[in-house]
């Protein structure tokens, strides 16, 4: 797959890897999370709003951004421990592991 991305300069920095929905991708040391996403594919996750959204369809379409500077919500992602981060603010890290699907709810047993 073709990124959306094309890295023009700074290709001598340390290379990473991290994991995205379980597959690896390739990313450079300084890299947002975006900017390591769309390098490798053409989008950041799913729109969860929109028509049939809520009954397991698909939203609006694919996100890839939209502010890039942290003030909307278009490129949420979760991390395996399920924290939700913005991909255009959050450095990417060796090791990382990135779901673009929100995690289920799991809620406290009351006693």
């Amino acid at each position: 797959m073709t990124g959306r991305f094309r890295r023009l300069a700074e290709t001598d920095r340390p290379a990473i890897r991290l994991t995205v929905d379980g597959a690896p991708i390739d990313a450079l040391e300084g890299d947002t999370l975006m900017v390591a996403m769309l390098t490798a594919g053409d989008a950041l996750r799913d729109s969860e709003f929109g028509a049939g959204a809520f009954e397991g369809h698909a939203g609006d379409g694919r996100r890839a951004g939209f502010c890039l500077m942290a003030a909307c919500q278009d490129c949420w992602v979760w991390t395996a421990a399920g924290d939700r981060v913005r991909a255009c603010s959050t450095m990417a890290q060796d090791g990382m592991a990135i779901s673009t699907h929100q995690p289920e709810a799991s809620w406290a047993a009351v006693t």
